[in-house]
């Protein structure tokens, strides 16, 4: 089976950058979430207006569907914040396997600041912050410290390398099917 990865995080976490590298890594498509947002959605956060629960499930419910039908893995670059979108994803598609990519706020804010032309304003930084979730111990993924791992490659080999939360190591646990 292919590996189905969700590379998570708030905004400016790198979750592009390091999506593509990843899935390069792995030998599967990449996908940004953020191309499946509908434009109402798109004006909200352009607006620096922060989504609901209730903009961001028929997105989720996208996400999960995109990666439901990838008989050839995929790696997709998602925020996925709460648990209950999580779930969401993984309802669709239950291999998924969760890179979290975990940053200090001043790191995220430097980046989100250096950013151009992306619709997501860095005010809405701190509202990712406070709406955001961390992978819990019985979530199949993993957690990269961004403070820790300086570089996208080291990133990458953090994510395969890294034991799933609550697991006991393996090889690698992106590749691993669904328990």
């Amino acid at each position: 089976m292919k590996p189905l990865v969700v590379v998570m995080g708030v905004s400016g976490s790198g979750k592009t950058t390091v999506g593509i590298a990843l899935a390069a890594a792995l030998g599967v498509p990449f996908r940004d979430a953020d191309d499946l947002h509908p434009a109402a959605n798109v004006a909200k956060m352009a607006a620096g207006i922060a989504l609901t629960d209730d903009d961001r499930m028929p997105w989720l419910a996208l996400v999960g569907a995109e990666l439901a039908v990838a008989p050839d893995g995929l790696v997709i670059a998602c925020s996925a914040l709460k648990k209950t979108y999580r779930r969401a994803i993984l309802a669709a598609a239950p291999s998924v396997r969760f890179v979290f990519l975990d940053g200090s706020r001043e790191l995220l804010e430097s980046r989100v600041q250096l950013r151009v032309g992306h619709f997501m304003p860095a005010s809405l930084l701190d509202s990712q912050l406070a709406t955001l979730e961390p992978l819990a111990p019985e979530e199949p993924g993993v957690r990269v410290s961004l403070d820790e791992h300086l570089t996208v490659a080291s990133i990458v080999a953090a994510s395969i390398a890294a034991p799933l939360v609550g697991h006991p190591p393996v090889t690698s646990p992106l590749l691993r099917a669904a328990e």
